[in-house]
């Protein structure tokens, strides 16, 4: 799962490769974002985490992850 958040006052968003599946990234957001001292913490495919203050979280996205290709294809 590939999940981008987006920190306010700062021209780069944060990208990261989690394992968690898309639900258990939103019940996380989710909760982090309820108080305003809360910290956003996710854990990436190699098993670092990334904590974000949640009063700056402007936003987070949550999409598949690229499918890794092999070979050429035709367009």
């Amino acid at each position: 799962m590939e999940v981008k958040i987006g920190v306010l006052h700062t021209p780069r968003e944060i990208v990261l490769e989690s394992t968690q599946s898309h639900d258990e990234v939103e019940q996380l957001v989710a909760t982090a974002l309820k108080s305003v001292d809360g910290q956003l913490v996710l854990t990436d495919e190699r098993g670092r985490r990334v904590i974000v203050p949640a009063n700056l979280v402007a936003y987070v996205e949550i999409a598949q992850g690229d499918q890794r290709r092999v070979g050429f294809a035709a367009s």
